[in-house]
């Protein structure tokens, strides 16, 4: 087995006629969590969702790779199963449809097993009583009536319970208060393990600075423009992308002269 959870190579991707990621390289090692910055319109929640497969997204060059299996033209379902897991930016509402029932069926989803209502039972109020939640929150139609935080906490319970491989974190910190945002960060912080790597895209320092980073990763134009440590976010958060902003122009209109003569 590959020690590397996700590599991402050369990847290319476009929404109709819009290319949106350029040759993105990317590799997160299993039990690592690495953070993705960058700013508004740089591809982030379109890398998201090229690693889950979702169809309104083309790849046109490059591949991925997870646990060494290259996953590219895998439909969604069958990337959950191997144990890719996406928390949205913006996650929808399923009216008539309990947090329970979709817990349930999407646990026997992913594992190909229907548990016995009392051992789900155990095994859910064991993810509730980790994230602080009370158990009537799952009695609740899936994200109806929720607000910010209570949606993002539960993507976040379904992580906990998923137990996948690699769990991408689309901007779960947005929205949240102060509260809420310990109490994600530190259920995240708890599910960390040797076997589960967390890519967390988001703008801010609040949730990372409660996740132990291993590594910051910043995407500028659809490319991968700097990777550093944990004190790379810090420069971030005090100096801004205007430098990696005017490199990532500079390389733009280096490369347009070749491509007009190619």
């Amino acid at each position: 087995m590959s020690d590397l959870v996700l590599k991402i190579e050369n990847l290319h991707a476009r929404v109709g006629d819009t290319d949106i990621l350029r040759g993105v390289n990317l590799e997160v090692p299993r039990g690592e969590v690495h953070a993705l910055m960058g700013p508004n319109g740089s591809g982030k929640s379109t890398l998201a969702n090229v690693l889950m497969g979702a169809p309104a997204y083309e790849v046109t060059a490059g591949r991925v790779l997870f646990e060494g299996e290259d996953i590219t033209s895998l439909a969604p379902d069958e990337r959950a199963r191997r144990g890719l897991f996406l928390a949205f930016q913006y996650p929808v509402e399923i009216p008539g449809v309990s947090l329970l029932n979709f817990l349930r069926t999407s646990l026997a989803a992913v594992t190909g097993k229907d548990l016995p209502i009392r051992t789900f039972r155990k095994l859910l109020d064991e993810k509730l009583l980790l994230l602080d939640m009370d158990k009537s929150f799952v009695r609740r139609n899936v994200n109806e009536g929720f607000s910010g935080g209570e949606k993002k906490r539960s993507e976040v319970l379904q992580l906990a319970l998923l137990e996948p491989r690699l769990a991408v974190l689309d901007e779960t910190d947005s929205g949240l208060d102060i509260d809420a945002i310990e109490v994600v960060s530190k259920a995240v912080a708890a599910m960390r393990s040797a076997n589960l790597g967390f890519l967390v895209i988001t703008h801010y320092l609040r949730i990372l600075s409660a996740l132990s980073l291993d590594r910051v990763h910043v995407l500028v134009n659809g490319r991968i423009a700097r990777s550093g440590g944990p004190e790379l976010a810090d420069q971030l958060e005090a100096e801004g992308y205007g430098e990696l902003r005017a490199e990532a122009h500079a390389t733009d209109a280096a490369e347009r002269p070749a491509a007009v003569a190619g």
